[in-house]
Order: structure tokens, then C-alpha cells, then sequence
């Protein structure tokens, strides 16, 4: 029996492939147990949901790893817009998804970004184009900033670690199409070019994560900014029996327990905290009991 053409070929439609269509057609996904719920996983009969695929078959490789270089610094803002009043700059917004292996979006992964203003130039005495932020129940996110400047050696290019709760951390680096540097600069990677449309007086770019870990379908528990994107201010709180609560500027070691508002965290990753930073701020850092 004959199958209607195919213009994709032998290429299996995936649920990544219908996710970022459905968000490039203005349709909003529909949670099934944290995931993500498709046309395609919808039971013929009276509508039910059938489980998810193990493997979409996308084809894609994990996002490569790139040098983290000498500009980061830890304890950046919790953010999604980097322009602030008086900024200069081509307005720029960068948005995907964080995905796993098996194509299953990744909710509450932490994207910490980090960028040259519009000269070339970083911020190493601020937070000024310095951000991060954690992807939503569907494993979207969004990034306001501008269209960073050139200095010697580079290509354009931002800076962004991303890490799904509990796992190791992505270092790489994204870059911009039909650039003259890139074919100058040595660690220039096509792979992590970001596909920019111009809109306006500014720029749309996307581009999605893909961590070398499988994605659970699950709630999120990652943390929303504020409309001002100012981080939370810390609560720690007492507890009986001695236990350490939480508190900024200490530095924490795999293994070590806190009390948040009367809640028992496990530290899963070394780090030195910092307001926005809370242990339910940060699945990526802190395991609840």
C-alpha cells in the first residue's frame, strides 16, 4: 500500500521538531506529567494520552563544549533581561529550549549567560550583561540583551553555562551567522552558529540545548524573576538542633545540608552562595530531603 509523499524524506517527524513548530506557530504546549504533550501522543480514541516515546530519533548530538575563557564570574544576577536604562546596543533576543538526548525538554535547567557590551569590553567589576536564569516547564527559554561588540582575536560570541538539576555543567559559547571573524577566529564552531532574523531596529535569535543527559518529564521547580529582574532577597530561617541554615557568602561542599524556611537541602554541587542563589532557587544546586 502506497504512503502519501513525505517532503521531509526519511527523516522521522520528532517531538522536538513538532515542539518548535508548535512554538514558532504561536501554540502553547500542553503539560502531561512535566512533559510535553504532542498531536501525535494523543490517543485516537476519546483523546487520551499516550505515554512518551523513549527516543525521538532528532538525530542530534549533545550541544558541543566550549573553553569557558577568562571573563566569568559566578554570583551573576537572577534575569532574563541583561539591558538595563541607557544601554546601548542592537537590541538582540535569544530563545530555545533545553533539551536531553531523547529530545525531552529539560525544566528547571540553570542558563547562567555572560557577555562583551556593545565596544568588546566585560564587566569584571559588575554584573553588566552578566545574567542567569532557569528554563520553564516546557524547557524554554529567553534572553533580552544586545548584539555583543568585537575585540581582538574573537569572533562575536556570548557565553552561557547550562546544567540540568543535578547534572555537570555545559561551558559553550554561541555565535552569530555570516560574520566575517568567523573564519578567522581558531575556536569559531559552525555547530553553535544561532539562526538571527533581523525584527525591527533589533535582532531574533534561536538556538536549543542539547545536554548530554536524558530529560524526565516532571513539574519544574525553577524559580521566576521578578518584573524588575532583581534576584529575591534571602530568608534564611532557624532551626532546632543546630542545624546550618543557609546564608549568603558561605561556601558550600558536596554532601552539606542546610535549612531553608524550615526545609532540609543536600548540596549536589560546590559553590559559594549568593542572594537569588536560595536552595529552591536552585535545583541544579541544592537536593530537597
Amino acid at each position: 500500500m502506497s504512503t502519501p509523499h513525505n517532503p521531509l524524506g526519511d527523516r522521522q517527524i520528532s517531538r522536538k521538531s513538532l515542539l518548535k513548530a508548535a512554538a514558532l506557530a504561536g501554540a502553547v504546549p500542553v503539560l502531561i506529567g512535566g512533559g510535553t504533550a504532542l498531536a501525535r501522543d494523543t490517543a485516537a480514541a476519546g483523546g487520551n494520552t499516550a505515554p512518551l516515546t523513549p527516543d525521538c530519533h532528532d538525530g542530534d548530538a549533545p550541544t558541543g563544549a566550549q573553553i569557558e575563557g577568562p571573563y566569568f564570574k559566578p554570583g551573576s544576577p537572577l534575569r532574563t533581561n541583561l539591558v538595563t536604562p541607557g544601554t546601548q546596543g542592537t537590541p538582540l533576543t535569544v530563545s530555545g529550549y533545553v533539551f536531553g538526548r531523547n529530545c525531552v525538554p529539560i525544566a528547571g535547567a540553570l542558563l547562567d549567560f555572560w557577555q562583551a557590551d556593545v565596544n568588546g569590553n566585560y564587566d569584571n567589576s559588575g554584573y553588566t550583561f552578566r545574567g542567569h536564569q532557569f528554563s520553564d516547564a516546557n524547557g524554554a527559554y529567553t534572553l533580552g540583551t544586545i548584539i555583543p561588540g568585537l575585540y581582538p582575536g574573537r569572533t562575536r560570541h556570548i557565553h552561557v553555562k547550562v546544567q540540568a538539576p543535578g547534572q555537570s555543567i555545559l561551558t559553550t559559547q554561541l555565535y552569530f551567522p555570516n560574520e566575517p571573524r568567523n573564519a578567522t577566529d581558531t575556536i569559531f564552531d559552525p555547530a553553535l552558529v544561532m539562526t538571527v532574523r533581523q525584527v525591527g531596529n533589533g535582532s531574533q535569535a534561536s538556538f536549543d540545548f542539547v545536554l548530554n543527559v536524558n530529560g524526565t518529564p516532571r513539574p519544574s521547580t525553577s524559580p521566576s524573576s521578578s518584573p524588575s529582574g532583581n534576584s529575591p532577597s534571602p530568608s534564611a530561617s532557624s532551626s532546632p538542633g543546630g542545624t546550618t541554615t543557609w546564608q549568603v557568602g558561605t561556601s558550600y561542599k558536596v554532601g552539606d545540608q542546610v535549612t531553608y524556611n524550615g526545609v532540609t537541602y543536600v548540596c549536589i554541587q560546590a559553590h559559594t552562595a549568593f542572594a537569588g542563589w536560595e536552595p529552591p532557587n536552585v535545583p541544579a544546586l541544592w537536593s530537597r530531603r
